[in-house]
């Protein structure tokens, strides 16, 4: 099943006087459950891609359409309000909120969503730390960690709110081979016994290697697709 379907996707940006195309006419769909990675050149339009799949920008044109809902047209309210429930994010620089423990930074994603009451925050928060590994770390702070347990608190605050996607930016490019190889397991891992739906942008070899659809952009367009 499809859960997120673009359909002639363009975006034009004004810098400098000068107007850029970052995508052109692109038309991609993602099913639930995917392990994808999008690559491609500086200038390629993978960030701009990405924003728009996170519900942080609007294409120029085109259609946007998550779970079936049309956010193409959606305005900024619209969007972050789709964006809390429905979509997370891991970083390459992780940022976790330094003053927080482990267990408050995987924990914030529910509070700030105010869905749940404080107990069953806690289970939720305390199951995903233990599915990272980090239940010994509840009670650090981030800069007792090291960057690969830094990432996995990442990790876990993503899945926290069980949502419908989730897009990891360059997520290894922080890490050594040894740790980045670890984290990418951890992922894989957590998408074939959940079925989590992870987007990858990337750079690495290491994240395409392990994705099993590989979408290359060149110029604001898909230039080649690969599945294993």
């Amino acid at each position: 099943m499809a859960i997120l379907q673009m359909t002639e996707l363009s975006k034009l940006y004004s810098k400098g006087g000068n107007q850029v195309l970052a995508l052109d006419g692109l038309t991609l769909s993602v099913e639930e459950g995917e392990f994808t990675a999008i690559v491609g050149p500086s200038g390629s339009g993978k960030t701009t891609l990405l924003n728009i799949m996170g519900c942080l920008d609007i294409p120029s044109s085109g259609t946007v359409l998550y779970g079936g809902t049309n956010l193409g047209t959606a305005s900024e309210r619209e969007l972050a309000a789709y964006r809390r429930s429905h979509i997370s994010f891991i970083f390459q620089s992780y940022n976790l909120v330094p003053v927080l423990t482990v267990r408050e930074n995987v924990e914030l994603p529910l509070l700030i969503e105010r869905k749940l009451g404080k107990a069953d925050i806690r289970a939720r928060a305390d199951e995903l730390i233990a599915a990272v590994g980090l239940s010994d770390k509840a009670k650090r702070f981030p800069r007792e960690l090291s960057g690969g347990q830094e990432q996995r608190v990442a990790i876990a605050r993503a899945l926290v709110k069980q949502p419908l996607v989730v897009l990891a930016d360059e997520p290894t490019a922080n890490l050594d081979s040894h740790t980045a190889e670890d984290i990418m397991e951890l992922m894989h891992g957590i998408n074939e016994k959940k079925g989590t739906t992870f987007i990858f942008s990337t750079h690495d070899k290491l994240v395409m290697e392990k994705a099993r659809r590989v979408i290359t952009l060149r110029d604001g367009r898909i230039s080649a697709e690969h599945r294993s």
